[in-house]
Order: structure tokens, then sequence, then C-alpha cells
């Protein structure tokens, strides 16, 4: 995957400075917000360096292009999910109110992470996925529950791990029917539709015994 330049600059060689620098931390935490607010293709560098108080040639100093502070950027925040989130293979129910909880909150998180999706779907396999790691060590998490005799050994492991991050995500996914549900909702608070997601879930993975 090539690198994504604005105005064709050619990028200074890539630093690896110190991670607690605190120019890189502004210029993460602009991208952060660029990059939900407008996408990959969309993000211009230059928003990025003014919003983190420095200019367009230290951002190339620290990072190759776009899509390489997007890569990183989007690692770092699932980590922090991952963390934020942990799965409990034996409570399916409560990963799923957490993962809920979570992009609740931070819905441009979410954003975030859904511009990689689409943006990214065409990337070779060969580049560096941030996401590969943590869907193998959730999945090895549910064999080995399922081993334990605390999980339903006749799903597999990945049908598992899709079905209850769709259901958590419902409402992250569809902001339009997040708006639709306060006024036709017979309960249109957050607390019930958080309810109807660990409902669903533990209807499909009861909680271990």
């Amino acid at each position: 995957m090539s690198p994504s330049l604005d105005s064709g600059q050619t990028p200074a060689p890539a630093a690896a400075p110190d991670s607690s620098d605190t120019t890189r931390e502004r210029i993460l935490a602009a991208a952060m917000e660029e990059f939900a607010r407008h996408g990959i293709a969309g993000a211009r560098v230059d928003r990025i360096a003014k919003l983190a108080r420095t200019s367009k040639e230290r951002v190339y100093a620290y990072f190759r292009g776009k899509e390489a502070l997007y890569a990183h950027v989007a690692a770092r925040e699932l980590s922090v999910i991952a963390e934020a989130t942990q799965i409990d293979p034996s409570d399916l129910p409560g990963y799923a109110g957490r993962l809920f909880d979570y992009f609740t909150a931070r819905p441009d998180h979410h954003r975030l992470i859904t511009w990689g999706r689409l943006e990214l779907a065409d990337a070779a396999a060969t580049e560096p996925d941030p996401t590969r790691a943590v869907i193998t060590r959730k999945l090895d998490q549910l064999r080995q529950a399922q081993q334990a005799g605390q999980l339903n050994p006749a799903w597999d492991p990945v049908d598992i791990l899709a079905l209850v991050n769709q259901i958590a995500t419902t409402w992250a996914d569809q902001p339009a029917l997040t708006e639709a549900a306060t006024e036709h909702a017979a309960d249109s608070t957050t607390a019930a539709r958080r309810a109807a997601v660990v409902t669903a879930v533990e209807q499909l993975f009861p909680r271990a015994a």
C-alpha cells in the first residue's frame, strides 16, 4: 500500500522518537479527530498539523503519510478498546454490554475504526492489520471456553464473535435508527437499548453457570 500524501509532497524519512514526545502525542490526538471526522481519503495533513500546533513537515518526520498515520492511530485505539472491553467467554452478555457502553460514550472512536474498514478493505493481505491479532486472541479464548464447558461447542467461535460484536454495535452502526428510537421506541432511553443488546446476546450465548 503506497503512502497517501497531500499535494504530492515528498515526506522526510520516518523518525522513531520517544513515545512520550508531546508533539507526537498532539499529532496523534489531532489525527484521531481528523480521521474520525473525514475518513482517510478526506483527511488532510495540513489540518492535522494545524490542530496539533506543529508543521506539516514535522508530521511527515514522524509518519510516512496519511495511511501510516491512520494505521498507528487505529492500532492504538484498538488496543485501548481491547483493554476497556476485555472479553469474558463465560459472560458474553457482559462483554456485549461493555462494547455498547464504550462506543455509546465515544461515537467518534467507532467512526475512526469504521473508516478503515471501508477505505482499506482492498488493502493487500501482506499489509499490517491491527485487528488480526485482537481477533485471533479472542477466538482462542472462545475455543478454550468451549473446551472448558463454559460455552456451547456447537457454535463456531468465528460466528460467535461476529454475532456478539454485531449485536453490541448495532446502535453505533445505525445512528439514524438510534435517532428514530428516541421518538418511536416504547422506552427511548439508552439504558433500554443496552438492555436489549445484553438480552439478545444472553439468549444466544447464556452466561456460564
